[in-house]
């Protein structure tokens, strides 16, 4: 009988072990995998785009004093007008991202209706009728931000340019004339923006811009001569909303 309970006692011993190793082994082989976590926004890429919102410019033009009297501006003399308008167009450029600082370069065209008329009445009524436009805007700039997930703020600045015209038309005597010139002034503008990443790809931001330009000289001929004018759009501000395609970038996962 003692024999048998000594038997007994070693087979349960050799279950339990057994069964124990057999837990470990599973226990081993199996393990928690770890939480899956969303990636980070990746702002790396080129990305183009287009915009839309509103500008003003506030146009200067001057008698500079050369050039033949109609006008009726005698030199020194001149207007100075604000005019609001619509303005819409593209951007193309790149990011690059470092941790949570976003660095990049951006191109951007528009067009825009900013425009004024300005009427002297040296001699009468309707009597000398100045006019001027900017059309077409151009920047070039560097940008840099801080991201924060999908919200990137960031500052930019760079190159602007303006296509700009002048045009006066004096019907009323002592002197006669009309004439008109384009040029393209050159300058420098800031801004800032905030973006936002709706999906992996589309990005969608608020805009605000400053820029100001050198003056040219306007020589606008008639059949008095050519009238000379300092000109140039003192500046233009522009706010624009703006939604962009960004080109897949390597995805950042964190978990």
């Amino acid at each position: 009988m003692r024999n048998k309970l000594i038997a007994a006692f070693a087979c349960t011993t050799a279950l339990v072990s057994t069964g124990a190793a057999s837990a470990a082994d599973l226990g081993a082989r199996y393990t928690k995998a770890p939480a899956y976590a969303e990636p980070l926004f990746n702002w790396t890429g080129f990305y183009v785009g287009g915009h839309i919102g509103g500008a003003w410019t506030n146009e200067q033009f001057i008698n500079n004093g050369v050039g033949a009297p109609f006008g009726d501006l005698t030199p020194g003399q001149g207007y100075r007008q604000r005019s609001a308008g619509i303005m819409g167009g593209a951007q193309i450029g790149y990011n690059w991202q470092a941790n949570n600082y976003v660095f990049g370069m951006e191109g951007t065209i528009s067009g825009l209706n900013n425009k004024g008329t300005v009427v002297n009445t040296a001699f009468g009524a309707g009597d000398d009728v100045f006019s001027w436009r900017a059309n077409v805007l151009a920047t070039v700039v560097g940008r840099a931000g801080f991201a924060v997930q999908n919200n990137l703020f960031y500052i930019k600045g760079g190159y602007a340019g303006v296509n700009n015209r002048i045009n006066v038309s004096d019907t009323v005597g002592p002197f006669t004339g009309s004439g008109g010139q384009t040029h393209w002034a050159n300058g420098w503008t800031v801004g800032a923006g905030w973006e936002y990443g709706i999906t992996r790809n589309w990005i969608v931001g608020l805009e605000y811009n400053y820029a100001a330009f050198a003056s040219q000289t306007y020589q606008l001929g008639g059949t008095s001569g050519n009238y000379s004018f300092d000109a140039k759009p003192r500046d233009i501000q522009w706010a624009v909303v703006r939604a962009s395609y960004k080109f897949d970038a390597p995805v950042i996962a964190r978990y």
